[in-house]
């Protein structure tokens, strides 16, 4: 057996970024993109991973602001049919629980099938057998009103709760064992809240047709090296949160279909593959504000293997035990992730606060020259969300730098 090409560590960095994109890769001129380079972006990244929380933006706009630039939000909600203007419809895009909760596009909805299929948890098992009843009864509501939100029920079951999101109707949690079960479809957003239709009724045949457990996994970890460039196992595992021992499977076949490539990178202490169309840059050049679930770092384990960045969002973590704010945004300056941000963005006052800014311990003492990295995508986020200027508004061991590296207002 050949023994496993060697790569550097920085050579690795390289790779991923490259395969992310985040290089500046994507054809067209930096902020001005036609719904084309958006598909094209979505296609390379495979999903949009969805999250509620608006502090600063919502986390699937994220991804393409750090590749295309301050693009036309607009255009992406129409592209997957957001808060649009006319009845509720499937476009090209829908969304399953293909990372945790993503849009992806209408034509992998076959790749799913075997996760369709598979048992909920116990727990959503029991409470799915003992509410059948009440599960038919609402797919038949859909049936005969057509794509609507939960909300928008009339089902006797869905009665208003009060305490908040968590506090949820019988008749609402029958749309969610609907959905994982593959029976509704989501057709898009209005308020943010998901709008289901029946499945038979708006999947096109093409997208009715059931691929294989092997087939579709082999499929989707192809899928997680290109978008990775260079992964280990857990990594191509985790993108599409496969089995371990699936994505083993399908890593062998990929192997021997010359798909990927066994290499030895430096330091990292494990086997790992090549995507064989990886391009293998000498250098990058890359300045990026990245979503807490951005690919490139969504797997806490690779960016620490990657960057050396140990990471955590905060958002779930007790306000007095956060140690980089509560929203914070990992920044990308050329192959390194150099320090982290914590955003909000202030619509009232018209201002992207910096709650918090850090820069990693190794990078200090290129704090000055990173920070003027940095003001321009600052400026340019700001911009972005409609916010008049940027303002450091709280501590860190980067603050100062990055508070004297933007324009005095």
């Amino acid at each position: 057996m050949t023994a496993p090409a060697r790569m550097s560590a920085a050579q690795a960095r390289r790779v991923a970024i490259a395969a992310g994109f985040l290089d500046g890769s994507v054809p067209g001129e930096r902020g001005r993109t036609g719904t084309r380079t958006l598909e094209r972006a979505v296609e390379r990244l495979g999903l949009l991973q969805l999250d509620s929380v608006n502090v600063f933006e919502r986390s699937h706009y994220l991804p393409l602001l750090s590749r295309l630039g301050p693009y036309d939000r607009t255009a992406l909600d129409r592209l997957l049919h957001h808060d649009h203007p006319r009845r509720p419809r499937l476009s090209g895009y829908t969304e399953y629980v293909a990372h945790e909760a993503a849009v992806i596009a209408v034509d992998d909805w076959p790749l799913w099938a075997w996760k369709r299929r598979q048992p909920m948890r116990a727990s959503d098992e029991r409470w799915a057998a003992e509410h059948a009843s009440l599960i038919d009864g609402v797919l038949a509501e859909f049936a005969e009103r057509g794509p609507m939100r939960p909300s928008d029920m009339e089902h006797p079951a869905h009665e208003r709760l009060p305490g908040g999101w968590w506090n949820k109707s019988d008749a609402y949690w029958a749309t969610a064992v609907l959905f994982r079960r593959g029976a509704l479809v989501t057709a898009g957003r209005r308020r943010f809240e998901r709008q289901y239709a029946v499945a038979d009724r708006v999947l096109p045949a093409a997208a009715q047709v059931e691929l294989e457990r092997e087939d579709a996994q082999r499929i989707l970890v192809a899928r997680a090296a290109e978008a990775h460039g260079v992964a280990t196992l857990d990594d191509l595992a985790d993108y599409h949160r496969l089995p371990v021992k699936d994505a083993k499977a399908a890593v062998d076949d990929l192997v021997d279909d010359g798909t990927l490539e066994p290499v030895d990178v430096e330091g990292w202490g494990r086997p790992a593959w090549l995507w064989a169309g990886a391009r293998r840059p000498r250098r990058v050049r890359a300045t990026a504000l990245l979503s807490p679930f951005d690919p490139l770092v969504w797997h806490r384990p690779r960016a620490e293997r990657l960057f050396g960045f140990a990471y955590r969002i905060s958002i779930y973590t007790p306000a007095a035990e956060r140690r980089h704010g509560y929203y914070v945004l990992p920044v990308l300056v050329d192959d390194e992730l150099v320090g982290r941000v914590d955003l909000k963005s202030d619509r009232r006052a018209g201002v992207l606060r910096v709650q918090h800014a850090t820069i990693e311990p190794h990078q200090a003492h290129r704090a000055d020259e990173l920070a003027a990295r940095l003001a321009p995508v600052l400026e340019e986020a700001a911009g972005w969300q409609g916010l008049e200027r940027v303002e450091v508004a709280g501590p860190g061991t980067w603050a100062r730098e990055v508070a004297g590296a933007l324009p005095r207002v």
